[in-house]
């Protein structure tokens, strides 16, 4: 009888569970119908009574938090850290006002698209060019998926690499309107040394040094919130590399960038970021490619 009051009382403590109740103490009255009290019965209720404890929430493994927290000024845009340093006599008013002018209005959107399939043994950027499949399928299915989504893009930037660029050239068929713009900091490259760090792939330390400024330069430029001039939301479009769009993803995210390796892009998937006036970063998706059918799908 103890026995199953104590459960009942553990359990009723924890929010309740029927279940675990009724069957522990079921165990109990097996235990204490036969005939073996003392020692003997001590293996079994001891094995109900780890059930019980194990069903505790407050007894369950926690997940503690790691970092420092998001960083509200990720982007060196927070209205509140701006400032030319000078110390200036303001009243409250002026300085509400002026606060107030600074803060962004505007959200925006920004859709990361993988280049399509293409060609791995071509001599050097220029003759990696997209395969038939990646020129007659892949990007086409991608600028149909962009074009259906009804949304009015303001500009499509692109890499300067051969792959990039023919898909940009195929998706904007899709997209009239839509100014071109190419960026050599969008190539691709190898952006920080992966943790853990894979056997298959090992670039110089030196190719991290030069590709990892280049592609956090890239990241400053592109990826931050909007303008205070900006009025309206923005849907902007860059066409780029796997690398590339991992370590961007992590980076706005305020994940370790070091883990950008562990994510994997098909060929056209579209990944959607948004970035909030207040500096809030969304995933809207990663790697989308469910537009295009199973057989089509590549990640090369």
């Amino acid at each position: 009888m103890w026995f199953r009051r104590a459960v009942r009382l553990a359990c009723g403590v924890a929010g309740g569970s029927a279940m675990v109740v009724a069957a522990v103490a079921a165990g109990s009255d097996s235990v204490a119908g036969s005939g073996e009290p003392g020692l003997g019965g001590r293996p079994q209720r001891w094995a109900a009574l780890m059930v019980v404890r194990a069903a505790q929430p407050w007894r369950s493994h926690t997940v503690e938090a790691s970092g420092s927290g998001w960083d509200n000024n990720w982007d060196k845009r927070d209205p509140a850290s701006l400032g030319n340093g000078k110390k200036v006599e303001m009243n409250n008013d002026e300085v509400s006002t002026e606060l107030e002018s600074s803060k962004p209005k505007a959200t925006r959107h920004i859709f990361l698209i993988r280049h399509s399939q293409y060609n791995l043994n071509g001599n050097g950027d220029k003759e990696r060019t997209l395969t038939p499949l990646g020129r007659r399928e892949q990007a086409e299915l991608t600028g149909q998926r962009l074009a259906s989504l009804g949304i009015k893009y303001d500009i499509l930037i692109h890499s300067t690499m051969a792959r990039a660029t023919e898909t940009a050239h195929i998706i904007s068929k899709y997209l009239p309107g839509v100014e071109l713009v190419s960026c050599d900091l969008l190539r691709e490259g190898a952006p920080i040394e992966p943790v853990p760090p894979v056997s298959h792939w090992n670039p110089e330390p030196a190719q991290y040094h030069e590709d990892g400024a280049r592609i956090e330069a890239a990241f400053r430029r592109y990826i931050h919130r909007a303008d205070p001039k900006q009025k309206e939301d923005s849907y902007e479009i860059i066409i780029c590399h796997a690398n590339v769009i991992r370590y961007f993803v992590c980076r706005a995210l305020q994940f370790p960038p070091e883990g950008w390796l562990r994510m994997g892009l098909n060929n056209g998937s579209i990944t959607w970021l948004t970035i909030r006036p207040n500096g809030r970063v969304a995933l809207r998706s990663l790697g989308d490619s469910g537009f295009m059918p199973p057989d089509k799908l590549t990640r090369t």
